[in-house]
């Protein structure tokens, strides 16, 4: 496939020359998805080109209590997870529809089955991902156009230096290599799955969220994400 990548930082462009040396076209596009500019900005790069599959990718955590963050700052996380992504997926999903073809994969997380104590906003926006790719797919049932929710646990990305977490447990844990859930991913989407959680220890995780009270849930959750929780006993 070729490929039509966004980020909002310049190193998109060494990235899609990486990319470039599987043998496909590449074009990168520097926007903020988090804003409805941005993501105008990746719709006039796509011009008439119909895609067949969308990975709507683009997302922020953020670290520390609530009222102890920016508000500038909780707002990037809603706009950029929320807003931008479904924004996104709003307008493509109309071609793909109208075609009667069409992959599209959610990147979700484990953290929406959980409240995320020091991730409140974060937590509420992957819920929120999770619960909007099943209702999507399940209007979509019949149409040629599926809809995947990736739901990875803790991987070896930025993320969490980036989210300000690098002194919390979860922050220096051991965590999936970003290439094995981006594999998985792609497969569950290829195949048309509804979902795809990573990891036998993620699944594990999924499961006693589903099991387990919300207060204890979030107890559980403080214990990692709590600022200092690295160097705690």
């Amino acid at each position: 496939m070729d490929i039509l990548v966004a980020a909002d930082e310049a190193a998109i462009h060494p990235a899609a020359a990486e990319l470039r040396r599987g043998g496909v076209d590449v074009e990168a596009v520097q926007a903020d998805l988090g804003t409805t500019e941005g993501v105008d900005r990746l719709l006039a790069a796509l011009g008439d080109r119909q895609p067949d599959c969308l990975i709507a990718n683009a997302g922020r955590g953020l670290g520390r209590g609530f009222l102890d963050q920016e508000w500038g700052e909780v707002r990037h996380v809603v706009d950029t997870n929320v807003t931008g992504t479904i924004y996104l997926i709003h307008q493509i999903g109309r071609r793909m529809r109208a075609r009667g073809r069409g992959r599209i994969l959610i990147v979700g997380s484990i953290a929406g089955l959980m409240p995320g104590t020091y991730q409140a906003v974060y937590n509420g926006t992957k819920a929120f991902l999770d619960s909007f790719s099943f209702a999507l797919r399940a209007e979509l049932a019949g149409s040629g156009v599926t809809v995947t929710c990736l739901m990875p646990g803790a991987t070896d990305t930025r993320f969490f230096e980036r989210a300000r977490l690098m002194d919390t447990k979860v922050g220096v844990s051991r965590k999936q290599a970003p290439e094995e859930v981006a594999r998985l991913g792609f497969e569950a989407m290829l195949r048309g799955d509804g979902e795809v959680i990573t990891g036998f220890t993620n699944k594990l995780r999924a499961a006693a969220s589903h099991l387990l009270p919300n207060g204890l849930l979030a107890g559980i959750h403080a214990k990692q994400a709590a600022p200092g929780s690295a160097s705690a006993g």
